[in-house]
């Protein structure tokens, strides 16, 4: 695929645009040092790569804020997506790893995929719309589905709802939401909360577990 640049994005372009629209989902422009955060570079590499992303139109520079994806950035960001949360996908239901494993992986073998490889996955896997960790893939044109779903720091004592999304790539934090069975599509329900961003208990099945603030903000609920 070439873009109306006449350009195929190389996987370090790919894998910059997808971080980019992760961070984006969070606020409305992207700084390099958030960038170099969430990317483990050298703070000195991001300019670079963030020139030659805008001079093929994938960014653009907002003075003093940072960077946001263009239309055309957010196609590529998404194509990219799509294969990584569907790499991840095969990886659990197919390899037999973990979800705590899977991001790593992922990371580390999406530069060598292609369109195809990735449609061949998703057939295998049947077309799945969530990752392990329950965020919603693209469809082929780039689509995300429906998602409705808000952070459980957001809500109140005697709510009921289920896991939607584990938003946390730290393998640690992973392995621990499952040891407490808090993984998408679990049901809870908000039995206490203590005041003052205290810890939060949580009914999920017939245990109640308790989990501190920090933790929250990584867990999304319908």
């Amino acid at each position: 695929m070439e873009t109306q640049h006449g350009m195929e994005p190389s996987a370090a372009m790919r894998e910059y645009l997808a971080e980019i629209y992760r961070l984006q989902e969070d606020a409305p422009t992207v700084s390099t040092t958030s960038l170099a955060d969430r990317l483990n570079v050298s703070p000195p590499a991001i300019p670079r790569m963030l020139k030659r992303l805008q001079s093929v139109g994938y960014v653009k520079h907002v003075p003093y804020q940072g960077v946001e994806l263009t239309e055309l950035g957010r196609e590529e960001a998404l194509r990219e997506i799509r294969r990584h949360r569907i790499l991840e996908v095969f990886l659990v239901n197919v390899m037999g790893f973990t979800w705590d494993e899977t991001h790593e992986h992922a990371d580390d073998l999406s530069p060598g995929l292609n369109d195809r490889l990735t449609e061949r996955m998703a057939e295998m896997t049947g077309q799945p719309s969530r990752c392990p960790h329950g965020e919603p893939i693209p469809d082929h044109d780039g689509r995300l589905p429906e998602v409705n779903d808000v952070c459980i720091v957001n809500l109140g004592v005697g709510h009921r709802g289920a896991v939607s999304r584990v938003r946390t790539h730290e393998p640690e934090k992973l392995r621990y939401f499952a040891s407490l069975g808090l993984v998408p599509g679990v049901g809870v329900e908000i039995m206490g909360r203590a005041p003052f961003n205290g810890p939060m208990r949580l009914r999920v099945g017939r245990e109640d577990v308790v989990i501190g603030y920090e933790l929250m903000k990584s867990l999304w609920v319908t």
